[in-house]
C-alpha cells in the first residue's frame, strides 16, 4: 500500500447536513462498522459545559457556542480515523468548511424538505435554531443552508433510505474508493 492510500484510508470522515438528517445515528453505524471512534460535535460541547445546546444557547449565548465549535472541529478533523459528526450550522463557518475538507472525507447527507418537513416534531424541543420559528421560516434556513452543504467530497440521497441502509452505503462507497487508490 503507497502512503497516499494510507493516508486516505486514515482521514477522518465528516458527516454534514441539515439538523435532524440523520448525522449522529448514521454516523455511529458507519464508526462501528469500520472499527472508528464515533465524535459528535454538538456531545462533546455540552459535555464540555455540562449542558445542552439549547441551554448553552440561552445561558452562554449561540456566538459562545460558535466559537467553542470551531475549536472542538479544527482539533477532532486533525485526527485520524474517526466519524464525525458535525451540527447543522457548523458548516456555515468557512474556517470549519476549510479545515474540514482540507483534513477529511466530508459526506453531505441530503434529504428533501419534504422528508425532512416529516421530522419536524421529533427535533424542534432540541434545536434551539428552530426555536419561535414558522414552517415557512424554517423551510427558508433549510433551503439557505444547501450551497453551503454543497462543499463536500461525497453526497448520499438519503429520502426513502433507512439509517442502517445509509450506513452500509457510505462503508461500501469508502471501501470502494479505497481499494481504487490501491496500487495494482
Amino acid at each position: 500500500m503507497n502512503d497516499n492510500n494510507s493516508r486516505l484510508r486514515e482521514k477522518s470522515i465528516v458527516l454534514i447536513g441539515f439538523m435532524g438528517v440523520g448525522k449522529t445515528t448514521i454516523g455511529e453505524m458507519v464508526a462501528k462498522k469500520l472499527y472508528r471512534d464515533f465524535v459528535d460535535i454538538d456531545q462533546e460541547i455540552e459535555k464540555e459545559y455540562n449542558m445542552a445546546t439549547s441551554e448553552i444557547f440561552k445561558n452562554i449565548g449561540e456566538k459562545a457556542f460558535r466559537e467553542k465549535e470551531k475549536s472542538v472541529i479544527s482539533a477532532f478533523s486533525k485526527q485520524r480515523l474517526k466519524i464525525i459528526s458535525v451540527g447543522g450550522g457548523a458548516f456555515l463557518q468557512e474556517e470549519i468548511r476549510k479545515v474540514c475538507l482540507e483534513h477529511c472525507i466530508v459526506i453531505y447527507l441530503d434529504l428533501s424538505w419534504e422528508s425532512w418537513k416529516e421530522r419536524i416534531s421529533l427535533i424542534i424541543d432540541s434545536r434551539p435554531v428552530l426555536q419561535g420559528r414558522s414552517i415557512e421560516e424554517i423551510e427558508e434556513l433549510f433551503n439557505s443552508r444547501k450551497p453551503i452543504y454543497s462543499l463536500h467530497n461525497s453526497k448520499v440521497e438519503t429520502d426513502n433510505l433507512e439509517a442502517c441502509e445509509v450506513a452500509d452505503y457510505i462503508v461500501e462507497s469508502l471501501k470502494l474508493a479505497w481499494d481504487l487508490h490501491e496500487p495494482h
